[in-house]
């Protein structure tokens, strides 16, 4: 809960004005630092980039590399939407951030793809439907979803041909654990995904998972979903809430969780200094037994944990399945907030990035 963040998205603008990471409750020292990873312009800009000058040759995109896919283009070194769209029959700024979900926050990457095919349901990077399959098809897939995460720290999803939020927070759990692409999507009827779905007897560890670690955590945020597990164990698969737009989690790779606080006082409610609330008490939406991450960032329990990002950079678990993972970690008698990560021992990994897939 400790990331803020100024956005400004314009019709043709992206641009991260200032990322401060700090203090979320007494956390070490406050950091703070301005990055613009890629800027993308209006075409009556120069596009830059944050860490180095830009070349007069670099300035000018290069011709896009064949993706063997003409709805699919890669954004280059010195691109920014207007030039995209320019190269696009049928495409417009307003098109392109709209089929792939920009939103305020977003930052552009050299080499990031974008689907440029424009209200076409289809998500052509993935290849996912973006309408969702007949009643009968999306009960298929939720019997088959409560049939694999039954081992695992989900409720079971209603059997009603719905392909809602929860459904395709599950289908993108899934694809994960299936070594699928990640996305929100619906599952189409008959694809090669739906195939693997339901010969599917178990889910695999992701990808992105540092099995060296002794315990590991990885959040994704594509999905909305978290991972435990011990070396090249899987030990369990949670739902989560990560950080809304603005105050987005951050990208961290095997990072040590260096704090934990009980917060016994207050029965394990421990109200943020950056987001402080009234009172330390679940109606408040506070930090149920904070584990803390890259600088102050945490994992922890909260009142409210929906399928989408509604956190102020942290992780949201239930307070159940936040107690679950202290059990596990062996911090259940810890009484006192601890500093030592060689005593917690857990590293974070975090990975993805949410897009609404409520269409």
């Amino acid at each position: 809960m400790t990331k803020s963040a100024t956005w400004i998205l314009g019709p043709a603008l992206l641009v991260c004005i200032s990322c401060n990471a700090g203090d979320a409750d007494g956390s070490p020292a406050e950091a703070a630092a301005t990055t613009v990873v890629a800027t993308i312009t209006p075409s009556t800009s120069t596009p830059t980039t944050s860490t180095t000058s830009t070349s007069a040759s670099e300035e000018v995109a290069a011709e896009p590399k064949d993706s063997g896919n003409p709805c699919v283009v890669t954004v280059l070194a010195g691109d920014f939407l207007s030039r995209i769209a320019g190269r696009i029959d049928d495409a417009s700024i307003e098109g392109i951030v709209a089929e792939n979900r920009l939103v305020d926050g977003h930052v552009l990457h050299p080499g990031d793809v974008l689907d440029v095919c424009i209200d076409n349901d289809v998500n052509d990077i993935t290849g996912a439907s973006l309408v969702a399959s007949d009643p009968a098809v999306v009960r298929s897939q939720q019997t088959k979803l409560n049939e694999l995460f039954a081992p695992y720290r989900f409720v079971d999803l209603a059997i009603d041909g719905d392909s809602g939020p929860l459904t395709r927070q599950l289908l993108c759990a899934a694809r994960l654990g299936l070594g699928l692409p990640a996305t929100g999507a619906h599952m189409t009827d008959g694809s090669a995904e739906e195939e693997t779905l339901l010969a599917a007897s178990s889910v695999s560890l992701p990808d992105g998972v540092d099995i060296s670690a002794e315990k590991w955590i990885l959040i994704d945020k594509t999905c909305q979903v978290m991972f435990t597990g011990e070396g090249d164990k899987l030990v369990n698969i949670y739902p989560t809430s990560t950080g809304e737009s603005g105050h987005a989690t951050t990208n961290v790779n095997s990072v040590k969780a260096f704090r934990f606080n009980p917060a016994s006082e207050t029965e394990g409610w421990h109200d943020s200094t950056s987001f402080p609330v009234a009172a330390d008490n679940p109606l408040n939406g506070n930090m149920y037994k904070p584990i803390y991450f890259n600088d102050g960032e945490a994992i922890h329990g909260a009142g409210y944990v929906p399928p989408t990002p509604r956190s102020k950079g942290c992780a949201r678990t239930f307070p159940l399945h936040q107690d679950e993972l202290i059990s596990w970690l062996g911090l259940a008698d810890v009484t006192e907030a601890i500093w030592q990560t060689a005593t917690i021992g857990l590293s974070v990994t975090v990975q993805g990035e949410y897009r609404d897939i409520d269409r």
